[in-house]
């Protein structure tokens, strides 16, 4: 019976094979979600084995960061650029639990991430989150808890106003298109606590900075970030 049901499940993989986001190749029978070659040349950044990173730099003078770091860098029509467009609009979540395991699995030889205490994802409008049916950054954030030993938290950080999509705005539009976006619920929840703020891109840091700005004024709070990837 296991021997018949081994072969339904490779005739099936034959006529309907799973591919890998990255790069559109088919997976083999002990692959999940991204292949092995793909896990070996997507650009790493090692940034948690940086504390004077590119993206940490970008938040010095704004708000005070504990940590900073991306998994991946993005460029355009790269590799990344699959992984998080199948992720963010062909449903794959798996795509942000995988590669939320991945960068789990650096930051918790990290002392600073490894503190986190809760792991908060920067939230999409209530409308936007229906449309799509999910938040990417949750997905994201789902890995990491896994490998940090964090809770996640999705009710603590609200988005009261919808924006439009910061893909083609400079740094100055970006920034003020994010002013008075976030509101965080219930603070006394977070008091005291170490949050890992955690995205999907991060290219000027305004959505972020603008989280950490409202996240910050709670007594006691120690923020770092985390993002899939880091686009210039």
């Amino acid at each position: 019976m296991k021997l018949s049901r081994s072969y339904l499940v490779d005739f099936v993989g034959l006529l309907f094979p799973q591919l890998c986001p990255a790069c559109g190749e088919s997976l083999m029978a002990n692959e999940q979600v991204i292949c092995t070659s793909c896990q070996y040349s997507l650009p790493l950044t090692n940034f948690h084995l940086q504390p004077d990173n590119i993206v940490a730099r970008q938040f010095w003078g704004k708000v005070n960061v504990q940590a900073a770091y991306a998994l991946y860098y993005f460029t355009k029509g790269g590799k990344v650029q699959n992984l998080v467009h199948h992720l963010k609009y062909k449903g794959m979540q798996q795509i942000g639990h995988a590669v939320g395991n991945i960068a789990g699995g650096q930051l918790v030889k990290n002392d600073v991430f490894y503190s986190a205490d809760v792991i908060i994802p920067v939230p999409l409008h209530k409308k936007r989150e229906k449309q799509r049916g999910y938040n990417q950054s949750t997905c994201f954030a789902e890995g990491l808890a896994q490998k940090l030993n964090a809770v996640v938290d999705n009710n603590s950080l609200a988005r009261i106003r919808a924006t439009t999509t910061q893909t083609k705005k400079g740094r100055f539009t970006r920034f003020e298109n994010m002013q008075e976006v976030f509101s965080v619920i219930n603070p006394e929840e977070l008091k005291n606590k170490h949050i890992l703020l955690v995205d999907d891109i991060v290219t000027t840091g305004s959505t972020l900075e603008a989280c950490a700005v409202e996240l910050l004024k709670i007594d006691g709070v120690k923020l770092s970030i985390a993002t899939i990837a880091y686009a210039e």
